[in-house]
């Protein structure tokens, strides 16, 4: 008797850990930047990529789920474990070079919204165990006031 409720137990204990595991939701996001603005990109000049969970970021609302930089225009970022969906997508640069991701971007700072429509966050949806790959595009003409 003592056995059998040992292996319910056992059987009950790795169901839940599957579920946890299924639950955990890798999602994986790539992000290719093209930057097509006048300022240098380098190591000291990084572009800043940051990911929200809700587009409520446009209005100053929300903490970015990840982040990461990229030191050339045209470079590839990828995401890993992320766990939610649908997430959204901005690239800040500091064309001073003085912005370290922190805090509010500088004055003057480019910006890209990954978006359909233009000025509107555009959700990327990526279902568990899978990898989304998306195009950021943009230059100087939308700055930070």
């Amino acid at each position: 008797m003592k056995k059998r409720a040992i292996a319910a137990a056992l059987v009950a204990a790795f169901a839940l850990v599957a579920a946890a595991q299924e639950n955990k939701a890798d999602r994986t996001l790539k992000v290719k930047l093209n930057y097509t603005g006048s300022v240098k990109v380098d190591d000291k000049h990084k572009i800043f990529l940051f990911v929200f969970d809700s587009p409520d970021f446009t209005q100053g609302a929300g903490m970015p789920i990840a982040s990461d930089t990229a030191a050339a225009k045209d470079q590839t970022v990828t995401f890993s474990n992320l766990s939610a969906s649908p997430v959204y997508v901005v690239a800040v640069l500091d064309p001073n070079g003085a912005y370290e991701g922190m805090s509010p971007p500088p004055s003057g700072s480019s910006m890209g919204m990954y978006s359909k429509e233009p000025g509107k966050p555009g959700p990327i949806a990526i279902e568990a165990g899978k990898t989304v790959s998306v195009d950021l595009a943009f230059d100087d003409s939308n700055k930070m006031p």
